[in-house]
């Protein structure tokens, strides 16, 4: 088991990670393998899922994908993330789960390491603009919109539209 996942690894981050993205001539076959390999990698992902070129995830372990979900190109996922079903992710979304410890004063701030993982939940039927960062310990809930270039610092209430930095509520979609 993970002398496979070792190899599943080396070949996501030494090929299919570079393959074109879904939408090109071939695109299908591209998502495929790379989806095959993150079936390796994560903790779990759905069906029908979709990740795209350059996609970074460190070694996986911690991750959860949902069914018609996906990852978008150069995305960053650090971490413990939970994407539930039929999330979009635009390019670019970064999403972390440490911070730099900050709370001592006596010595710098580079010397105090990073502070505990704080899980990020994403809900179902999410959408994640181009270049979102959402920060660790967020959740974003079910049916939510995150707009484009947004810092999501706070949790989403579920139909959410969100932008800006911090992310603000624009406004709700019930």
């Amino acid at each position: 088991m993970i002398i496979t996942r070792k190899i599943s690894l080396f070949i996501y981050y030494a090929i299919a990670r570079h393959l074109p993205n879904s939408h090109g001539p071939l695109g299908g076959l591209f998502n495929s393998i790379r989806s095959a390999l993150c079936r390796q990698l994560f903790k779990s992902v759905g069906k029908d899922v979709r990740v795209e070129s350059k996609a970074y995830f460190g070694t996986g372990v911690g991750i959860s994908l949902g069914s018609y979900s996906g990852l978008g190109v150069n995305c960053q996922l650090h971490g413990e993330v939970e994407i539930g079903d039929h999330v979009m992710m635009g390019p670019d979304v970064m999403i972390w789960t440490r911070n730099h410890c900050t709370s001592r004063i006596d010595i710098p701030m580079c010397q105090q390491g990073v502070c505990s993982e704080e899980k990020v939940v994403i809900g179902n039927d999410v959408w994640i603009g181009a270049r979102v960062i959402i920060l660790p310990g967020v959740t974003i809930g079910s049916g939510s919109i995150v707009a484009a270039g947004s810092v999501v610092t706070k949790n989403v209430p579920e139909y959410s539209v969100v932008a800006g930095n911090p992310a603000q509520l624009i406004r709700e979609r019930k």
